[in-house]
């Protein structure tokens, strides 16, 4: 297999804070990047060699993108799949579209789990009304009604507890849903994964996270969960990753129940939110481990060098006054990245702080800290 060298394009289909961070690693490595993205100067096309403005299913964007690369990738599944399998009739995409049309399908993307080992909630289709019935019948209550495809960061979802309940649910979403069983966890976990063109596979420590408001708020690393649960973790990413026969990086969410079972809840082809802790604390970051199994170099080292934590930075934290940057920058054991969005909106993601301590929950508590300097609070 022959790897492609420094000089050589990568061609990046998607311009948010995941392409941004893979581009900078990318960079690094002394790769040239082409990013796709409709909106101009978006995050990762701020530090990409040159960006094409366009639609992701616009066909001359794509092709575009296509003739200056020599291998592509993809930020955010969300992409036409059909589009992807085309382009790789023209060279490499990594992950391809067959991974991508289980990801971005939540019945596909469950039954795909379900039929390769790994274990999930109780779940059905719901295509209609008599469907709902069904599935309620079959799932049980409580469930969780979420739309087939789209949505993210608790879009698209509503937690149904009745049968009227489901019913005012199915009436609103008004699409293609899958109906899940809600489960009573003790702990959100996901775990990160990398596989390259030799089928070799990394994995990581797995995190423990929080969510506030259906989107992700903290992540610590190592989870506070025995070996056994941790090696359990990183043994369902690498099913994943294997039979998927994927060449990229996979986040896979779990959920952790009080008898100690492992369901896993969602798949991303592509770094992971919770992951952002890796740049500054293992020997290789998620989006290193994009570039480089992007390019067909093969996986590299994750040993954890001490536990770090990161919290998310969202736009809410701008709307009573620009954030009290001062005070933040005077901890310097607290990392700050931004991603280059012009504006601040409730409920978006801006950026993230990383910190390193002895603890993961020291390394919490350091990063909730800092974010509080921020807002003004001590």
């Amino acid at each position: 297999m022959t790897v492609l060298g420094p000089g050589s394009t990568i061609g990046m289909l998607g311009g948010g804070q995941l392409g941004r961070m893979t581009t900078i690693a990318a960079r690094q490595m002394g790769y040239r990047v082409v990013t796709l993205d409709p909106t101009p100067g978006s995050p990762a096309a701020q530090v990409a060699d040159e960006q094409i403005v366009g639609r992701y299913d616009d066909p001359q964007a794509v092709a575009a993108v296509a003739a200056k690369s020599d291998v592509v990738t993809l930020e955010f599944e969300n992409l036409s799949a059909k589009m992807v399998e085309r382009l790789e009739t023209l060279l490499p995409v990594r992950p391809g579209g067959r991974v991508l049309r289980i990801a971005q399908n939540r019945l596909l993307e469950k039954a795909f789990l379900r039929d390769v080992g790994v274990p999930v909630a109780p779940f059905a289709p719901v295509h209609d009304k008599h469907a709902l019935a069904e599935a309620l019948q079959q799932v049980g209550l409580p469930a969780v009604l979420k739309t087939a495809t789209m949505g993210y960061d608790g879009k698209g979802q509503y937690v149904v507890r009745t049968a009227e309940e489901a019913q005012a649910a199915y009436a609103a979403l008004r699409v293609d849903c899958i109906l899940e069983r809600l489960v009573p966890f003790e702990r959100e976990l996901s775990v990160i994964v990398a596989r390259d063109v030799m089928g070799r596979i990394a994995t990581y420590e797995p995190a423990e996270n929080v969510h506030a408001a259906g989107i992700l708020d903290t992540s610590m690393t190592p989870a506070r969960i025995g070996q056994d649960v941790a090696q359990a973790a990183r043994e369902i990413g690498a099913r994943v990753a294997e039979s998927l026969e994927l060449v990229g990086v996979l986040a896979v969410e779990l959920f952790l129940t009080a008898g100690g079972a492992l369901l896993a809840n969602e798949i991303a082809p592509r770094p992971h939110n919770s992951g952002h802790w890796s740049i500054e604390a293992s020997m290789t970051s998620q989006f290193e481990h994009q570039a480089r199994v992007t390019i067909g170099g093969p996986v590299g080292p994750t040993d954890l060098l001490r536990p770090a934590a990161t919290a998310n930075l969202m736009g809410d934290l701008w709307a009573a006054e620009e954030p009290q940057w001062d005070r933040l920058l005077a901890m310097p054991d607290v990392k700050l990245h931004l991603y280059g969005k012009a504006e601040p909106r409730p409920g978006r993601k801006m950026g993230h702080l990383t910190a390193l301590a002895a603890s993961p929950v020291a390394a919490r508590e350091r990063v909730l800290a800092a974010r509080a300097a921020l807002e003004g609070r001590d």
